[in-house]
């Protein structure tokens, strides 16, 4: 059991019957009345999100979890195929319960939270930033702007990112996997 002092970003709860990951929180000590934690809170079986206050000094039932390296090997439709880098024994995920899959690249190393009581796997974490190609995107025309305008463009794995209008096919860029925002371009 933990306390609401002790949530945090990533932690793994029971709540309502089911397994849910906190994705957002927030203390709140209001001038009138007790403190509060709003949190937004992830289904980690159905991948619903849903939103919900604690109040203060509330015990929360907290799921053991053990953090294993894990190399994304391929995907086919909708299933997710993974291989865990100490013992080389693979798992399949589905494509709902991952956060960003269309930001994973072949061969990348994700870090995988695995509930120690049943060894399901609860979460995918890829890592802060992940470098990408662009492999289609508009070419940008010189002073055809006056602020900072994005144009879509496509990378490698196929997911749509909006990048400013210097940026053009075969370009590297880094990507947040949080927000799935473009951050700045690689020079090689």
């Amino acid at each position: 059991m933990v306390s609401t002092s002790d949530i945090r970003k990533g932690l793994c709860i029971k709540y309502n019957h089911d397994i849910y990951k906190i994705i957002e929180f927030l203390h709140v000590k209001p001038g009138k009345g007790p403190a509060f934690v709003r949190t937004k809170l992830k289904s980690v079986t159905s991948g619903k999100v849903i939103d919900n206050t604690f109040s203060a000094g509330h015990k929360i039932e907290d799921i053991r979890v053990e953090t294993h390296k894990f190399q994304f090997l391929y995907n086919d439709g909708d299933t997710y195929h993974f291989m865990n880098n100490e013992d080389y024994s693979q798992i399949q995920l589905e494509k709902d319960s991952l956060d960003t899959p269309e930001l994973m690249k072949e061969g990348e190393t994700v870090t995988i939270q695995i509930n120690t009581e049943d060894s399901m796997p609860l979460s995918v974490d890829l890592p802060a930033h992940v470098i990408l190609e662009v492999t289609s995107t508009e070419p940008g025309v010189k002073g055809n702007t006056a602020t900072n305008a994005t144009k879509p463009a496509i990378v490698e794995t196929g997911a749509k990112i909006n990048v400013p209008l210097f940026i053009n096919e075969g370009d590297k860029i880094r990507i947040d996997t949080d927000k799935g925002n473009y951050q700045e371009r690689i020079k090689d």
